[in-house]
Order: C-alpha cells, then sequence, then structure tokens
C-alpha cells in the first residue's frame, strides 16, 4: 500500500515537471514580492532574483533527471533483451 502511495510521488513525464516547475515559479514570484515589500530597493531586487534563480536551477535539475532516468531505463531494457 506504501509503494502505491509513494509512486504518486515520483514525476514521470515532462509534463508532469513542467506542472511542477510552474507551481515552484508561482510561490518563488509570491515569496520574491514579499522580499521586495520586507526589504524596499537594491536588497529586495536581489533577494527576489535569488528566489526566481533558484526556480530555473531547480527546473533544469528536474528535466535533466527525466532525460537521465529514461536513457537508464532504456538501457536496462536493451540489456534484457
Amino acid at each position: 500500500m506504501l509503494r502505491k502511495v509513494g509512486r504518486l510521488f515520483v514525476i514521470k513525464t515532462r509534463i508532469e515537471a513542467f506542472l511542477i516547475i510552474y507551481a515552484l515559479a508561482l510561490g518563488a514570484t509570491a515569496r520574491g514580492a514579499h522580499y521586495l515589500e520586507q526589504y524596499p530597493g537594491f536588497g529586495g531586487k536581489l533577494l527576489f532574483l535569488a528566489t526566481t534563480g533558484a526556480v530555473f536551477m531547480a527546473g533544469a535539475k528536474v528535466l535533466d533527471c527525466l532525460k537521465y532516468e529514461a536513457r537508464d531505463k532504456a538501457a536496462r531494457a536493451a540489456e534484457a533483451d
């Protein structure tokens, strides 16, 4: 039963990855807007940039991992044949 629940939290397709990245970006921009209110000026802009930059880096890593997993799965299938 736990294995079935655990499969819900596995990113399997690029569409799922893009939806997760979109959700992360929404949260990051909301947090960045909060930083702009809390720290007006250059410091707030830097924090806003840091929150959005983190989403870009995390999104790239998620997409790279999907490519790696697909390549690994194909190699295992070829090895089994």
